[in-house]
C-alpha cells in the first residue's frame, strides 16, 4: 500500500482535495505477484492523477533500508510513480522524511502518529485510512509551504519567534492572534 495526499492553496487558504491510500494487493489475500503489484499502482495513480489533475507530484526521498529486499521493493514502486508523474508531464519533487516531520511537527523523528495529529491541527479531523495517508498529506503541505502559501508564512512567524516551534505551534499561534 501505499499512501495519496493532494491539497492545493488559494491565497491565505489551504484546501485538503483528497488523501487516500492505494492497496495494491486485493485485500481478500494479501499475496500478489511483484508485477500485479506494480500494475495495481500504475493504474491507481494515473486515475487519482487524471482525476485530479495536480500541478505536481512529490515523493519521498530515498532513505537507505537495513532489508535489501524492501529497498528493492520500494525502489519498483518508486520507479513507478516516477514513470506515470513523467508520462503526465508533472514535475516531481523529493523531500526527506525528516525534514517533512521536522516541519511538520517540529521533531524529526516523530512518530506516525504525531505527523497525524499535527496534519488534523492544520486542516481539521481526518479520517485516515492510514499512516501512509497522513504521511503523503504531509508531503504535500510541507511541499505547499515551500511554494509560497500560507504555510510559507507561518514558517517565518517560526523564524521570528527565533525558537523551535513545529508548523502546527505556529498556525495555531496565528490563529489565537487573529481572534
Amino acid at each position: 500500500m501505499t499512501g495519496l495526499g493532494c491539497v492545493r492553496s488559494d491565497g491565505n487558504k489551504i484546501h485538503l482535495v483528497e488523501h487516500s491510500t492505494l492497496y495494491l494487493t486485493d485485500k481478500a489475500s494479501e499475496e500478489c505477484k511483484a508485477e500485479t503489484r506494480l500494475l495495481n499502482l500504475y493504474q491507481s495513480l494515473k486515475e487519482t492523477i487524471e482525476r485530479l489533475k495536480p500541478d505536481c507530484l512529490v515523493v519521498e526521498k530515498v532513505f537507505f533500508a537495513k532489508n535489501a529486499l524492501s529497498a528493492l521493493k520500494l525502489g519498483q514502486a518508486r520507479g513507478v510513480i516516477l514513470l506515470v508523474g513523467a508520462l503526465h508531464d508533472l514535475e516531481v519533487y523529493e523531500y526527506s522524511v525528516t525534514e517533512v516531520k521536522q516541519y511538520i511537527t517540529g521533531f524529526g523523528r516523530s512518530d506516525k502518529l504525531a505527523v497525524a495529529n499535527s496534519i488534523e491541527l492544520i486542516l481539521g479531523k481526518q479520517n485516515f485510512q492510514s499512516h501512509d495517508a497522513s504521511d503523503a498529506l504531509g508531503l504535500a503541505l510541507y511541499h505547499l509551504a515551500l511554494s509560497g502559501s500560507k504555510l510559507s508564512k507561518a514558517k517565518k512567524l517560526v523564524r521570528s519567534k527565533n525558537k523551535k516551534m513545529s508548523l502546527a505551534e505556529a498556525l495555531a499561534h496565528k490563529i489565537e492572534k487573529n481572534l
